[in-house]
């Protein structure tokens, strides 16, 4: 596979990840996608590899009424990404920390590609669900 296989990638995640997504309470487009739910955001961004070929899936949580960044800019959970959150996993293919690590559609099959993402979907529930309970103890001692 090579670059021109992107718009078969991109149609297979829509035909497959994002209605799982969509079920699962996310709203929002490729690549961004947010739940807002009772005490928290769970966020889920698409990050394209930028020379191709690839992809990586970063997700993350915020309070459910948005966050606040360093610099005091206060972003709300309607417009809230993965990217503006220091605090975020990164599901890919393989353990590994540059982008031969991450959900390759040059090299591998999309079928297998969309197997894995599907696979990792419970981990992600799994890591809000702790996120979720981490912010709730946050609330009440504030």
């Amino acid at each position: 596979m090579d670059n021109q296989d992107r718009p078969q990638m991109e149609a297979a995640l829509k035909q497959t990840i994002i209605p799982a997504l969509r079920s699962a309470g996310f709203r929002g487009s490729f690549p961004h996608f947010r739940r807002i739910g009772n005490i928290q955001t769970d966020l889920w961004t698409f990050q394209v590899d930028k020379y191709g070929g690839g992809f990586v899936i970063e997700i993350s949580s915020c309070p459910r009424e948005g966050m606040t960044t360093a610099w005091g800019k206060f972003i709300p959970a309607s417009k809230v990404t993965a990217h503006d959150i220091n605090e975020r996993l990164r599901l890919q293919n393989h353990p590994g920390s540059d982008t031969t690590a991450w959900y390759r559609y040059d090299t591998d099959a999309i079928d297998t590609i969309i197997a894995r993402i599907l696979e990792a979907l419970p981990l992600a529930e799994d890591w809000w669900a702790e996120r979720s309970v981490h912010e709730l103890e946050n609330r009440k001692r504030a």
